[in-house]
């Protein structure tokens, strides 16, 4: 029997990307800290590839108290510091302080908003955008959806918050499905999005 068919980029071998993609790229998140989750990991991934990231992923959750926003949002300049020393992250220290700033910004939208998961589908009106994709050429980097996020959240203090970071955390988190038409998650990330 063949194998079921993915989007390409995840067929690179390494076997986080498969489970990422098979699982959680593309679904529709709604709770605070998957979202808190993935805006520190996009912005970490600035620059490098995505399984930098994923192979880093466990060492993020130890390294910023399981994503605890509360907590991160009060990291101190000495606990940032020996983050800093910490090899199971990205260590970038205009990245691990972007994760402290982000993370008193995002308290800030909670405040605000209620949660943060209702202020961010607000850019998609509620519901996913379900796009159809042929190919991988076709998937855009940026959208206007995601110009908007990004400039609405630059205004509110996040860093490393650019357009084309805002739409891989849209497309992480199933603002948008990405996945390719011919891709089995398609389907299957539409009909979670109708749940």
């Amino acid at each position: 029997m063949p194998s079921q068919q993915r989007c390409p980029w995840c067929e690179s071998g390494n076997d986080l990307y498969r489970e990422y993609h098979d699982g959680e790229w593309g679904v529709p998140v709604y709770d605070d800290k998957h979202q808190f989750e993935f805006l520190t990991l996009e912005s970490a991934q600035a620059g490098l590839s995505w399984a930098t990231i994923l192979n880093k992923r466990e060492g993020y959750r130890k390294a910023f108290a399981q994503f605890d926003v509360q907590k991160v949002a009060r990291f101190s300049a000495k606990r940032i510091e020996k983050l800093l020393q910490n090899p199971g992250i990205v260590r970038n220290k205009l990245k691990v302080n972007a994760a402290v700033t982000n993370a008193q910004a995002f308290i800030e939208v909670q405040q605000e908003h209620g949660r943060f998961a209702k202020y961010i589908w607000q850019f998609v009106e509620g519901k996913p955008i379900q796009n159809r994709w042929k190919t991988t050429k076709d998937v855009p980097v940026t959208t206007a959806e995601s110009d908007a996020l990004s400039k609405d959240l630059k205004s509110k203090g996040f860093k490393f918050a650019g357009s084309t970071i805002m739409y891989a955390h849209m497309q992480a988190t199933g603002l948008v499905n990405d996945h390719l038409v011919s891709c089995f998650r398609h389907q299957e990330c539409a009909k979670l999005a109708r749940a």
